[in-house]
Order: C-alpha cells, then sequence, then structure tokens
C-alpha cells in the first residue's frame, strides 16, 4: 500500500512542477534555518571540549540577595572567599574548579594592539575542565600560593603575539601592562563556551582584584565536579544545607540564596530571575511557541497549495469514491503523500544545512566554533519534519474526505 502512495506522490509531484518546486523551497529553507539553529544551540549546551565532564557536574554562576518587603535583589557572580569557603568545603565533591568571567584588557606587540581575555582560576580548574595541551603544562597550587605571574595562553594568542614560533613555553608575555610567564599552550576554546572560554588563564593570586575580601559578591563562578552522575544530588541537598544558614551581608537586605544546577539551568534560572525554580521548562515552552511560529507562515503557504492540488484532483477523488473508497482512506492517502514531500524537503533542508555549517566552521565568524549535524540534530530535524507534515497535511485531507462523489465528478 505505502509503495502504491509513494508512486502516487511521485507521479503528483511531477504533475506541477511549479507548485512542486514551490513546496520544498518552502520546507527546506525553514527546516534549513531550523537545523542550523538547532546545531548551534547543540554545541553551546553539549558536552564538547574542553567541558566535556559535564554531565557530572553542577555551576554555581550568581547570588542572589533579597528584600522580601520591598521585592527588589541583587544578584552577581560570588565571591573567591564565598566559594572557598562554602563550596570549596563541601565533602561530596571531587573537585570544584573556582574562576573569575573573562575580561578583555590589552597587549601591544609590533605596534599592534591585540584586545585579549584574561581569566583567573584556582588549581582545580585544570582537573575539572579537560583542556588540550599543545605546550607545557598548567600552572600549579605552589606558584599559586607564591603568587607567580605563570600563565596558561590559547593557540589563537600564541600565534597573535609570537607568531609561528615552535614553542614559547618559557617565554614572556606582557598584558595590561604586566609580564607573565608562559607555562602552556591549549587548544583555543570557542567564545560560545562563555564559562571555559579566555584567552590567558592566570593564578587567582595574581588577579588586580581582591580575592581575599570576605564578601558575598564578587566576579567569580564555580564549576563542581562530581564522582559520578549518581552524587549530583546529593551535592545538591549539601549545598542547599550550606546555603540556608548564610546570611545576607548586605544590610538591606533579608533573605539569601544560590543554587547548584546543571549547565543549562545554571543560565535559565538567571535568565528568568527566578529563585524557586530553574526556568528550563519556561525557556524550552518560549522556543518552541517561536519554533511554531516560525513554522506558521510555511506552513499555511503549502495548505493552500496542497488545497490548490486537492481541487485540481476532485475528479480522481470523485472516481475512487464512487468504486467505493473510503474518506479514511483517502485521507491517509494524501497525508502520506505529503509527508513524502516534506521528507524530500527534509532531505534538502539537510544538505543545505551542511553546506551553510561548513561554511560557518571554515569562515571563523565564530573563532574556533564546529557545529555538525549529530544524531541529537537529526532527531529534532526528523521530529520538526512530521510535525511540518501532519500540520499542512491534515486540513487538506479532510478537506478531501468531504468532497461530494457527484461533487468531485462533476468538476470533471
Amino acid at each position: 500500500m505505502l509503495k502504491n502512495y509513494f508512486k502516487i506522490a511521485i507521479a503528483v509531484l511531477k504533475r506541477r512542477k511549479f507548485f512542486t518546486f514551490i513546496s520544498l523551497f518552502g520546507i527546506s529553507f525553514t527546516l534549513t534555518i531550523l537545523i542550523v539553529l538547532t546545531a548551534f544551540v547543540d554545541n553551546v549546551t553539549g558536552a564538547n571540549y574542553p567541558e566535556m565532564n559535564r554531565d557530572r557536574s553542577l555551576y554555581i554562576n550568581f547570588l542572589q540577595q533579597k528584600n522580601s518587603k520591598y521585592g527588589y535583589t541583587m544578584n552577581g557572580p560570588a565571591s573567591y572567599y564565598y566559594l572557598d569557603h562554602y563550596v570549596n568545603t563541601l565533602k561530596t565533591p571531587e573537585k570544584v574548579a573556582i574562576s573569575t568571567l573573562f575580561a578583555p584588557v590589552n597587549a601591544y606587540v609590533n605596534n599592534k594592539k591585540l584586545v585579549v581575555n584574561v581569566k583567573y582560576t584556582n588549581e582545580a580548574w585544570w582537573d575539572v575542565l579537560r583542556f588540550q595541551f599543545l605546550e607545557g603544562k598548567p600552572y600549579t597550587q605552589q606558584q599559586i600560593d607564591n603568587s607567580e605571574r605563570s600563565v596558561v595562553i590559547s593557540e589563537d594568542l600564541k600565534k597573535d603575539y609570537f607568531g609561528d614560533i615552535p614553542n614559547v613555553v618559557g617565554k614572556y608575555i606582557e598584558v595590561d601592562n604586566v609580564q607573565y610567564r608562559v607555562a602552556g599552550v591549549v587548544k583555543s576554546v570557542p567564545v560560545t563556551m562563555a564559562l571555559s572560554y579566555a584567552d590567558l588563564y592566570a593564578p587567582y593570586t595574581v588577579s588586580k582584584g581582591d580575592y581575599k575580601s570576605k564578601s558575598l559578591n564578587g566576579m567569580y563562578s564555580a564549576i563542581i565536579l562530581a564522582h559520578s552522575k549518581a552524587d549530583l544530588p546529593k551535592i545538591k541537598q549539601e549545598y542547599a544545607g550550606v546555603v540556608a544558614k548564610i546570611k545576607p551581608d548586605n544590610k538591606d537586605f533579608d533573605q539569601f540564596s544560590s543554587h547548584a544546577d546543571n549547565y543549562v539551568a545554571s543560565f535559565t534560572r538567571q535568565m528568568t530571575g527566578k529563585t524557586d525554580s530553574s526556568g528550563v521548562n519556561l525557556v524550552i515552552m518560549a522556543l518552541s511557541v517561536f519554533v511554531l511560529f516560525f513554522m506558521l507562515l510555511p506552513t499555511l503557504n503549502l495548505i493552500n497549495i496542497n488545497i490548490s492540488r486537492i481541487m485540481e484532483r476532485s475528479s480522481e477523488i470523485g472516481v475512487r469514491k464512487a468504486f467505493g473508497a473510503s474518506s479514511k482512506t483517502l485521507v491517509w492517502q494524501f497525508i502520506v503523500e505529503n509527508m513524502i514531500l516534506t521528507f524530500f524537503g527534509m532531505a534538502t533542508g539537510i544538505l543545505l544545512s551542511f553546506l551553510i555549517l561548513q561554511v560557518i566552521n571554515n569562515s571563523n565568524l565564530i573563532a574556533n566554533i564546529h557545529l555538525t549535524i549529530n544524531l541529537t540534530v537529526l532527531l529534532y530535524s526528523l521530529l520538526a519534519c512530521l510535525v511540518f507534515g501532519l500540520l499542512s497535511g491534515v486540513y487538506p485531507a479532510w478537506r478531501m474526505s468531504r468532497l461530494q462523489v457527484v461533487t468531485a465528478l462533476k468538476a470533471q
């Protein structure tokens, strides 16, 4: 039966080539954009270099102090003291990586200004994140304790500052009027990996900020690495117990809150400003609504084209009904035909998406990013294709099933 439907669908598509082209163009263009966006989101939220341990990591990106009477809040990153005193002392985690957010400073080489993004970290940073060292090694705990200006730089910064020399370990680099000794060079991280991206990584003890301040808020975030994924709920519970005992350090506030979340939730909670929930469901709902509205216009266009096709096939429908074909059979046939058209559009969309992703990867539009069409992206593409095919096929199929035999035959 499906083989016959496929043959009929191909014959119908060949009959009006212009309408077929318009339909395929609309489907493939819409799916291409969705696939490229899905590949980007998957790259940002997935466990990619160097954050390959995301499946057993929790993140603390911000703290919130609140005035319950007037409802105003103060949100911001944590201080080093807070993370070292309250998070680094948790018993369940394997390691706690502490770092600042990256911040741009200037460097000058051959009378040319370079913008260098600097991040300050603790020693555990290099154990929690899995950087690929091209030269040298990370700075040690002893170097951190001694406030040595020993740094790790990215491959991109090495090329921009030193040029094409084979080895730069032991050489000095001057950034923000401060000289540092290069301890290692790592493969560059795309800027989309906001928590791990930087051009230069340095010990937190050489930061110009006051890392010894005992205030709760500061400029640091933490990545908590569990021994296994099964330990994550226990870490959350342990951290919640610690947070419950902390009081605001500002007299204008009377409530304090902080959460250890997975990677996505750590950002969605911050985006939505909610402390009672992570906000993941709200963001997913918003994205789903956006996708549905984005697909609405091409779906309506395809519905109109499909209705036009039906009117052209009214005599065929009348004959088939006269010979006993049920409305259910006709509806099923038309939906299958429309799904076949949609899958042709999906195949074209995947091919176009692959070409566009290669252009993005090779153009260095987003430095060091590598977008791919993996299994996750394909599954979401298939889901979008099914939704698109059903939305654009059900109503025209229903209209076709309502045609009366006499009316349909008269149209001939």
